[in-house]
């Protein structure tokens, strides 16, 4: 399947390690690497696009040149939820077995040490959901549909959905749209801080690269510690997430980059600082 020339960075600008084609696609320009999932027609998460999921987190998260991540999943569809064909045929015990690496390969995207955004066109159901759930932020066309419809097979979220989704918009707003199943569109989305943007189909991807592109060439380190200190801290209680952010403000101070904005902002004033990531 061939990128969409119109829709942001082709496999011709990508400078990963691993295949260029496939339904997970790791591609790169300009300080942002855009993770793309390319299993038409409605993206389903499968196995083969979980692990390939888990290895292009990986992957962003460690490569210099990349400073922020967008997932995307084409002009028509995030991804409407996992391969319910391939799950028909799991039992009890493969399931037991797989879930643990189900539930990593999305935790590899959350655990991006980056500022990461969803585009969301389309649909972004079930474990399309649980995915966009995983960034930072999220960005939705006004046609898209958000929802975890799982109850209606007789199962629940097992991706994340219900322990990221109650801590986004709230118990009880998780819990309505887990035990019904229904799907909410991007209005509603917005209304209760399902997306942080709702804007026209066909700028979803350039409003994510936006986004995020006030980040390439900022301060690595000290992007890498705020998310921490923000994801980690919220995590527990006050006291220890206090701990965590000292602990994080303090190792700062043995950076270069810590030398250089101070340095700059004496000098010249604020936001004129040239980072090294170091």
């Amino acid at each position: 399947m061939s990128a969409d020339p119109t829709s942001g960075p082709t496999s011709a600008d990508r400078t990963g390690t691993g295949p260029a084609e496939g339904p997970v696609r790791l591609e790169v320009a300009d300080g942002i690497a855009t993770i793309r999932l390319a299993r038409p027609p409605m993206n389903a998460l499968n196995e083969q696009m979980q692990e390939q999921i888990r290895a292009a987190a990986r992957e962003a998260g460690e490569r210099d040149d990349v400073f922020a991540v967008v997932l995307y999943g084409g002009a028509k569809v995030f991804a409407a939820g996992a391969d319910i064909k391939q799950m028909q045929t799991m039992t009890y015990s493969d399931m037991v077995a797989r879930s643990g690496e189900l539930q990593a390969c999305f935790t590899a995207v959350a655990a991006i040490p980056k500022p990461t955004v969803a585009a969301i066109t389309g649909y972004a159901l079930g474990g399309g959901c649980e995915l966009a759930l995983c960034a930072d932020f999220r960005v939705a066309g006004r046609s898209a549909k958000l929802g975890q419809p799982e109850i209606l097979l007789g199962i629940i979220p097992g991706a994340g959905g219900t322990q990221r989704l109650p801590r986004l918009v709230g118990p009880s707003r998780a819990k309505d749209l887990i035990f019904t199943g229904r799907f909410v569109g991007a209005d509603e989305a917005l209304a209760i801080g399902l997306v942080d943007a709702v804007v026209d189909d066909d700028e979803v991807l350039e409003s994510a690269l936006a986004m995020v592109r006030r980040y390439v060439g900022g301060p690595r380190l000290a992007l890498r510690a705020a998310k921490e200190a923000v994801d980690s801290g919220i995590e527990t209680d006050l006291r220890t997430g206090l701990e965590i952010e000292r602990a994080q403000f303090a190792a700062l101070f043995a950076t270069q980059d810590r030398a250089t904005g101070m340095a700059s902002f004496i000098a010249e004033g604020p936001g004129k600082a040239v980072f090294e990531g170091r």
